[in-house]
């Protein structure tokens, strides 16, 4: 099927437990025509930073048994000690972008490979290398014990690849934001303007932005109630806690940077020397439309699927329009 019909990458952001893995659910179950008819999604190719959220947990958490200073978060799920960070887990899956839309080798479960290209994006980012700092011996004990998780995060991020991208679309999720009530545009490294920045030319060259909007309090509310205890690792039933959702996720830019767009229906990030006018759609979730996609697809109710679809293909149709005048 030719590219024309459907956007190349889709940049799916929102607040925490907004609905952006539901919303992905939906679009997957459509028959592929009237996904790409109504949507403008071929069938999809899946990068999310939550897989190196969970990886920087348990570094943190090895780190501590040998004695070592937690390197990543103040405690366990608890807020990056570098902000700049944030930048960093969109650095990774850049990373991984490039390797899909080049159709490079799927990566191998190597910790000291990873190892190295967290110090490298840290390095670029003026902030503390972590696994270069430490003794060879040490390290290699470290990334030893890390297997397990370097062989969950292999499987997460690339367990369904399938062939090359050319005819998929590329979705990368991930949610950002600041401190409740803070002023805007939000000072970095908080927020969209500043993470999005860190993804790599050729993402911020194909991508169009599908927001998902939701109240803070809405997002706190689900966040506590997706949770499933022992599932800490999984980006369905994780829980932040309440001092990430009120100081990271207490609001967002979103907002004010579509009101600040120098283009009808894009925002602008700043990266790499130029700005970026990337087309931006927002789907309204502040009445919960998605919640009862989480049941098997069996189980859908034909007046739930048409809220879902009403609400998302205006926004999707006017998406396509901006992301083929750029």
């Amino acid at each position: 099927m030719p590219s024309g019909q459907f956007i190349d990458t889709i940049l799916l952001i929102a607040l925490p437990a907004s609905g952006k893995s539901e919303v992905r659910k939906f679009l997957r179950n459509l028959p592929t025509a009237d996904r790409i008819r109504d949507f403008h999604v071929a069938d999809t190719a899946q990068l999310d930073d939550f897989p190196y959220v969970a990886f920087l947990a348990k570094v943190d958490e090895e780190r501590e048994a040998r004695g070592l200073p937690r390197a990543f978060y103040e405690y366990k799920n608890g807020r990056f000690i570098f902000q700049p960070d944030w930048g960093l887990l969109l650095r990774l899956v850049s990373d991984d972008y490039h390797i899909l839309k080049n159709d490079l080798p799927t990566p191998t479960a190597d910790c000291l490979a990873l190892f190295e290209r967290i110090d490298g994006h840290r390095r670029d980012l003026n902030g503390p290398e972590v696994f270069s700092a430490m003794a060879p011996e040490a390290r290699r004990e470290l990334a030893d014990a890390m297997q397990p998780a370097m062989d969950f995060l292999i499987e997460e991020q690339w367990g369904r690849r399938e062939g090359v991208v050319a005819n998929k679309t590329i979705v990368m999720e991930c949610a950002r934001g600041g401190a409740d009530g803070s002023a805007m545009p939000l000072e970095p490294p908080a927020g969209y303007a500043f993470s999005l920045a860190n993804h790599r030319p050729e993402v911020l060259e194909n991508a169009a932005v599908l927001y998902i909007k939701v109240t803070p309090e809405e997002s706190r509310r689900k966040n506590k109630a997706r949770y499933v205890p022992g599932m800490d690792d999984s980006d369905l039933h994780h829980s932040a806690p309440d001092v990430v959702m009120y100081n990271d996720y207490g609001c967002d830019d979103i907002q004010w940077l579509i009101d600040n767009a120098f283009e009808p229906n894009t925002i602008r990030i700043h990266a790499h020397g130029r700005d970026w006018d990337l087309p931006i759609a927002v789907f309204d979730n502040t009445d919960d439309k998605t919640t009862f996609l989480h049941a098997d697809v069996a189980a859908w109710k034909p007046e739930h699927v048409k809220l879902v679809r009403d609400g998302l293909y205006g926004p999707m149709q006017g998406l396509w329009k901006a992301y083929q005048a750029r």
